[in-house]
């Protein structure tokens, strides 16, 4: 969604954007200076006790501070059931895909103003067409995902620390997983370049799947967590990541680092890797990318 927020501020330069978010994920509206202000939910913990007096209270609450916003435009650019639900709270005219174009198309009845976007693209690519539909204008030029001020900052750490690759070579499931052997094959090709590695890690059985990767080799580490925004300035100051298909993977990219994504599990065509800098989305929903093909995008983006 950054890059659609890009074009808005561009095209619609009067605009004060606000931004509701999920509150794991707050961080990330909060990087690109268009945004006015991001409003916190928290969906995934309020479902768990919906009725509770706190969670009632909180929602009470969001509902109130969204009717009194008098907005212009309400745009739901997920088209889910869970996000009309905060939509129909906001004052403004609705807008969001139509029928054809929604994951969930029950979501699209609640809106306004629908709009067709063809839903085989590159998420990036729908979510600029949708704002640009939205507001009337015509988007050109590459995603500017407004992530300038990260890559100032990390031309200042290149200054000062050996270059390293970022690894991330764990996933929320076991079928998007990558075999060790290779991943052993591509850090050897990272090391003979002199990079330090760098593996992240979530939870502690990726702790112990990452700290076992490296249990043998020099120059390698386990990152200790990091909440959003320290992990954007890590993968913003890296010479290049190698990641299996997961968020992170997905920033770095739009950071403008050299970013390969291994794809097992889901497929690329939807969701490719996007960035200004060298990208390889490999693999797709049940075909792993091959090891020779890997260490080719590798040499590539080291190039």
């Amino acid at each position: 969604m950054l890059p659609a927020i890009s074009d808005i501020a561009r095209h619609v330069p009067d605009a004060q954007i606000d931004w509701l978010v999920e509150d794991a994920f707050a961080q990330i509206p909060a990087w690109h200076p268009a945004v006015n202000e991001v409003i916190r939910i928290a969906h995934r913990r309020w479902r768990r006790n919906w009725w509770s007096a706190e969670v009632r209270r909180e929602r009470a609450a969001l509902e109130e501070n969204l009717r009194a916003r008098n907005y212009d435009i309400v745009l739901d650019m997920q088209a889910l059931l869970k996000t009309v639900w905060f939509v129909r709270m906001a004052s403004g005219t609705k807008h969001g895909l139509d029928w054809r174009s929604a994951r969930e198309p029950l979501a699209t009845v609640f809106y306004d103003v629908r709009h067709r976007v063809e839903f085989w693209q590159p998420a990036v690519t729908r979510q600029r067409k949708l704002a640009a539909a939205t507001f009337g204008y015509t988007y050109m030029g590459a995603p500017d995902f407004g992530l300038q001020a990260f890559e100032q900052e990390a031309h200042i750490l290149r200054l000062h620390e050996d270059p390293y690759a970022v690894i991330m070579p764990s996933a929320s499931r076991d079928d998007k997983l990558w075999p060790e052997q290779d991943w052993h094959a591509v850090f050897d090709v990272l090391a003979q370049a002199g990079l330090q590695l760098k593996l992240l890690a979530g939870n502690a059985q990726e702790l112990a799947r990452a700290e076992a990767l490296i249990a043998t080799r020099a120059r390698a580490m386990v990152l200790p967590r990091m909440d959003l925004t320290e992990a954007a300035r890590c993968l913003a100051g890296a010479t290049l990541m190698v990641g299996l298909d997961s968020g992170l993977t997905h920033l770095s990219a739009a950071l403008g680092r050299p970013t390969i994504g291994i794809y097992k599990a889901s497929t690329p065509v939807r969701t490719p890797l996007t960035g200004s800098a060298f990208t390889a989305s490999l693999g797709d929903r049940g075909q792993s990318p091959s090891r020779q093909a890997v260490l080719a995008a590798v040499e590539q983006g080291l190039g």
